[in-house]
């Protein structure tokens, strides 16, 4: 008899959750019978190094989530999308981005509410590559520690005094009912987010054509093809998501427009930081990411984000 209730995986942070339930609470609208999986994935496990030096760190919050829904052991499982490699693993498809959440960044602060307020050599928690130099742009006077793990843990060290702020993604905290501890939202031109930041996503198995339509009943078509745009440019740019590469794409009336910086070992950007582009009415949100990319090429990326990997190869290294 074919099984009807449906298994979600998700990983097992109270954010996870907390995104993973919001996701369960709409198919159980839709009628559906549902339960939910945790998977502890290799991102959860080691937190004592950044994100950027665990070994095939570019998809360490996803990878097992993946095997389990390859193997059969649940039906879709819930990721934020900015964690997500720009490659497709065969088998799997990203069937589903509901309603985005703020694709920002935000300033938790300690000793003074905003970035420029903070003292010569206050500390700043974060444990992101494109963070890091986004805040020796603004502020180089500034130090800047690893923080690891969950966002009570990271606020938790925050209050008692390890560090001056702290840079979180606007959304998470949203979703935590958190909002009340941002003293400051970062915004472009002078803080980029990371691509598909505040998105969430749905996979599932390939050609699974009752969890297509389960899941596709709550797409967000815009949300959608912001987060396309992003990832296409990010992918033709040959960056996983952990480089140094902020996007943000929105929609101003019918088109959509896609802004996109690439970031230097000490911040400096390419050429002026960001690069603009408009789609037209018949280009694809891939198109218009293409094309930003193919812009920024040509403004000098790619040595840009050679500089940068070489410069990480050298922290590693000691």
């Amino acid at each position: 008899m074919e099984r009807t209730e449906i298994r979600v995986g998700t990983r097992g942070s109270a954010l996870a959750r907390t995104q993973t339930g919001w996701v369960v609470d709409q198919f159980r609208a839709g009628g559906h019978e549902v339960a939910i999986e945790l998977v502890s994935t290799r991102g959860d496990v080691v937190t004592d190094v950044p994100i950027a030096g665990i070994r095939g760190g570019d998809g360490v919050f996803v990878r097992e989530l993946e095997r389990a829904l390859l193997d059969g052991r649940i039906d879709a499982a819930v990721h934020s999308f900015k964690d997500l490699p720009t490659a497709v693993t065969p088998g799997l498809e990203f069937a589903c981005v509901p309603l985005r959440a703020s694709p920002f960044d935000a300033f938790v602060g300690h000793s003074a509410p905003t970035i420029d307020q903070l003292p010569t050599g206050a500390v700043v928690g974060t444990s992101s590559v494109r963070r890091v130099m986004q805040l020796r742009a603004l502020r180089p006077d500034l130090q800047v520690r690893s923080v690891r793990g969950n966002v009570d843990t990271r606020l938790r060290q925050l209050d008692e005094g390890a560090c001056d702020g702290l840079i979180l993604a606007a959304a998470g905290l949203g979703r935590l009912g958190l909002e009340q501890r941002i003293t400051e939202v970062l915004r472009p031109d002078a803080f980029w987010p990371a691509v598909a930041q505040g998105a969430l996503v749905v996979q599932i198995r390939s050609g699974d054509q009752r969890m297509a339509a389960v899941v596709g009943a709550i797409d967000d078509e815009e949300s959608h093809a912001e987060v396309r745009a992003e990832r296409a440019c990010l992918a033709a740019l040959a960056g996983g998501c952990l480089a140094p590469i902020g996007a943000w794409a929105r929609f101003e009336g019918s088109r959509l427009h896609l802004g996109v910086c690439v970031l230097g070992p000490d911040g400096e950007g390419v050429a002026r930081i960001l690069s603009r582009a408009v789609g037209a009415a018949a280009e694809t949100p891939e198109d218009l990411g293409r094309r930003v990319a193919e812009d920024l090429r040509r403004q000098g990326a790619d040595g840009l984000l050679a500089l940068g990997r070489e410069d990480e190869t050298r922290h590693r290294q000691g």
